[in-house]
């Protein structure tokens, strides 16, 4: 029986370790070659015409393109900002595909001055920059979401140009330590990265240890630079070698969900239904990765043989992929059949990580929830 909530629960993976780097390798470059696409905002401007800076604006992960590519069309969000400065009802004018399933995600894990703003809108160009010539910062930055396979060895060449660590044969971890990762604090909605460089000496011990690049959260640098020096490695004295680690994002709640009887008259579609074909829950993946939670409120008939109908959103929050990805899950569900079927069915479907989803004000709601 599907209750006046329904709680979606993806459980929270502990990080794997970062990847083992492979030899680099250098192609010549040519006039269409692969690169890394990399999508940037541009400048955000609210109701009135009033220009809003981020705090910051979180950029999309990037992907593997074509730099000769012509059909890298920019991608303009609207949305609003909330008294906290929380980007909020975000959705897309252009009802195609996005070419990069991370840029709403992106803007929902950003964050603006505390100050309520309707009306904003914010657009997304990409640019495909060869793997020669990319920022070792996007090229790392890859490597810890690989979002559209493994990085070419020319990216690889472009992180390790540099000291004696990639030539042949390449130092072996005898013991390699990580951070305790559930000391170090995470950022809601960011995945927390850190690339260490260090050298070795003679016995393999890491020294000059320092942070290359990351995205600035100290919490992490210093564990992993800790964590680096208790390393060690076969292969003698080096230089300019590097290694990433990386924190899952904090999970990021969903904004406050209203009651379903500001949408649902009282008499309509008394309680009790009951399912032929329980509805298929599924999380928003491109959401998950970013552990940001959402919810929905969705209204829909059944008809007397079950078959589920005129499902429409009547409400969705931080994005408007949430009321879609609920309008999917009340589609996939077939009730038991009955003598009039049904009109005017309201329900509120919660997209929700952390384990403990139930809260008290959802204390009368039988929750259904999805593990895996």
């Amino acid at each position: 029986m599907l209750a006046a909530a329904l709680a979606i629960l993806m459980a929270v993976a502990v990080p794997p370790a970062p990847p083992s780097v492979p030899p680099p390798a250098v192609a010549p470059t040519q006039a269409n070659e692969r690169g890394l696409a990399v999508w940037t905002p541009g400048e955000v401007r609210c109701e009135g015409g009033v220009a809003v800076a981020g705090e910051p604006i979180r950029r999309p992960w990037s992907s593997i393109g074509w730099t000769g590519a012509t059909n890298r069309q920019p991608v303009t969000l609207g949305f609003d900002i909330d008294a906290t400065g929380r980007p909020v009802s975000i959705h897309r004018d252009d009802r195609r595909m996005p070419p990069n399933p991370d840029i709403a995600p992106a803007l929902a894990a950003s964050r603006f001055p505390a100050v309520a703003r309707k009306g904003c809108s914010v657009s997304f160009a990409s640019r495909v920059e060869p793997f020669a010539t990319a920022p070792v910062a996007d090229l790392v930055s890859y490597t810890v979401t690989p979002t559209t396979g493994r990085l070419p060895q020319q990216g690889w060449a472009r992180i390790f140009r540099e000291g004696t660590c990639a030539e042949a044969p390449r130092p072996a971890p005898l013991l390699r330590a990580y951070p305790n990762f559930a000391k170090v604090p995470g950022t809601p909605g960011v995945k927390d990265w850190t690339l260490i460089s260090y050298d070795t000496d003679a016995d393999g011990r890491p020294v000059n240890v320092r942070v290359k690049t990351g995205t600035g959260s100290k919490p992490l640098d210093d564990a992993a630079v800790e964590a680096m020096r208790q390393s060690r490695f076969t292969g003698g004295a080096r230089t300019g070698c590097s290694y990433p680690y990386w924190h899952q994002p904090e999970v990021m709640p969903a904004p406050p969900m209203p009651d379903k009887s500001a949408f649902a008259p009282a008499a309509a579609c008394p309680a009790g239904r009951e399912w032929a074909s329980a509805p298929v829950l599924r999380f928003p993946q491109a959401y998950n990765r970013r552990r940001i939670e959402g919810w929905a409120i969705v209204s829909y008939d059944i008809a007397p043989w079950g078959e589920v109908g005129n499902a429409r959103v009547l409400a969705a929050q931080p994005s408007e992929d949430f009321g879609q990805q609920a309008l999917q899950v009340i589609r996939s569900a077939k009730a038991l059949a009955s003598e009039k079927g049904r009109s005017g069915c309201v329900d509120r479907i919660r997209f929700v990580i952390r384990p403990d989803a139930a809260s008290d004000d959802d204390a009368d709601d039988e929750p259904i929830i999805l593990t895996h």
